[in-house]
């Protein structure tokens, strides 16, 4: 990836190319305001609904069976909230790069950042997980802004160039240090002396992890990345989950919960059920602030794996 060997025979020590300039139209869009924006995103909420419906099938089928106790008309209304809500996440993020910290700190409370701070203030760095819940991106901002530390995210590269190097410009506004998520653990252990959070969201599919930990789900059989209990259990920082809720539209609240206590030790896939269950609990408490549409449950099990239990695999 990023530590490739050079070719032989390749020059690498001619100076590398500018950076290309961001893409114009994100710039246009983020200075217009954002009750105009709600606008076009209540649009698009509307045509999504009414006229083309993405991934309806795989929506319905995933909510029908996390909440079986729902009826057609409940499921197709928290459809549409779901729609309409990823439709205003999605003008947000664009709202982003030209929202001062100000309004970052006004749009997104954060409540319980003293359990944090108690031990960056000791000089002990922590480790922050969360979930796709709500607009996890402005989390990452008004964390940056509101914690007081520096703070280092794990990050997936995205397949597209432009998008790609927008998201990085508007996730490092605030001083946030980006680091490859296959990198992090490495990267933390180089570091270890540095006082900060290392923030991660830890909810996606682990396709391309050896080490999973097997859970009941939303009523299904469901594989989590092992790797923020691996950074814990390596690095013995304190470990908290960042909750996030919606308030309003365009405003959230944004809630620490501890998941270790001092001196704990716990036994393998502990801290990831723990974090399992807070996720579980907060889509539950709301249900259309998850993104449905992501295809989540592709693993499927083994036999092997079936007949051992709920354990890493």
């Amino acid at each position: 990836m990023l530590n490739e060997a050079p070719e032989l025979g390749t020059d690498r020590s001619a100076a590398p190319p500018p950076p290309r300039p961001p893409v114009w139209w994100a710039r246009l869009l983020a200075r217009v305001p954002l009750r105009v924006l709600y606008g076009f995103a209540t649009l698009a909420g509307w045509l999504t609904v009414r006229v083309y419906p993405y991934r309806a099938g795989l929506i319905r089928a995933s909510l029908a069976t996390a909440f079986p106790e729902l009826d057609a008309a409940q499921l197709k209304a928290v459809m549409a909230r779901y729609y309409h809500g990823f439709a205003q996440m999605l003008v947000e993020i664009v709202k982003s790069s030209a929202m001062p910290a100000e309004e970052f700190r006004r749009r997104v409370t954060a409540e319980n950042l003293e359990l944090a701070r108690a031990h960056l203030d000791q000089g002990r760095p922590v480790l922050l997980v969360a979930a796709h819940q709500c607009n996890w991106e402005w989390m990452l901002l008004a964390l940056a802004v509101q914690l007081g530390y520096p703070v280092d995210a794990a990050y997936k590269p995205l397949v597209n160039d432009w998008a790609e190097r927008e998201m990085k410009t508007i996730r490092s506004r605030f001083g946030t240090r980006l680091v490859p998520a296959q990198e992090l653990l490495a990267d933390i252990l180089r570091r270890r002396g540095v006082v900060r959070a290392v923030a991660m969201v830890a909810d996606q599919e682990p396709t391309t992890s050896e080490r999973k930990h097997w859970t009941r789900f939303l009523n299904r059989e469901t594989a989590f990345y092992m790797g923020p209990e691996e950074i814990a259990r390596v690095t013995r920082f304190p470990t908290f989950f960042i909750g996030l809720r919606r308030t309003a539209r365009g405003h959230y609240a944004m809630h620490l919960t501890p998941l270790t206590v001092a001196g704990e030790a716990l036994p393998a896939g502990a801290l990831t059920e723990r974090y399992v269950r807070l996720v579980e609990a907060q889509i539950r408490a709301a249900p259309a602030d998850w993104p449905w549409s992501h295809k989540r449950w592709k693993l499927k099990r083994s036999v092997y794996q079936a007949r051992a239990g709920a354990r890493p695999g």
